[in-house]
């Protein structure tokens, strides 16, 4: 089995959403199926095949995480020997060499990723052609608006 690499941010979400399944929307769409149930005929009954679909989504949403978690290699950035280069839970300061614009990314799991909070999964582009690179180097990023080039200004292990 591959390993899934996570922070401990990234893990301590996924826990999160594993107990709020596990303890509050399982219980709740049971009763919501109990309830639809007591309604009578299931054969018409929106209500009953909604709950059954949702119990479904739970159902799997669960055994995927509880998967990832038990796979799980968790990083912590403050502990990274990686003598100034990008790696995986790293943070890392660039500067777009077309408009100058800088700009701040960490690299973590898919399931972390949120562009909004400067958190960019390890399979986007930008993370695939910075990884392995140093202050200083230039990135070629490949991505569907076109080619930018991004310098690494710092690289930061917090």
């Amino acid at each position: 089995m591959n390993t899934i690499p996570l922070t401990r941010r990234g893990a301590d979400k996924l826990r999160e959403e594993l107990q709020r399944l596990k303890s509050v929307e399982r219980h709740e769409v049971i009763r919501a199926i109990a309830e639809a149930r007591a309604q009578g005929d299931l054969s018409e009954n929106a209500e009953y095949e909604a709950a059954k679909d949702k119990q479904g989504f739970i159902e799997g949403r669960i055994l995927e995480i509880e998967s990832k978690l038990a796979a799980a290699q968790v990083i912590e950035p403050g502990t990274l020997e990686a003598d100034g280069r990008v790696v995986f839970a790293s943070t890392v300061e660039l500067q777009d060499e077309d408009s100058g614009t800088q700009v701040t990314y960490q690299i973590v799991g898919d399931d972390e990723a949120d562009l909004k909070l400067g958190l960019i999964s390890i399979s986007s582009p930008i993370a695939r052609a910075l990884i392995g690179r140093s202050v200083g180097d230039v990135a070629e990023v490949r991505a569907p608006g076109g080619v930018r080039h991004y310098e690494i200004m710092a690289v930061h292990y917090r």
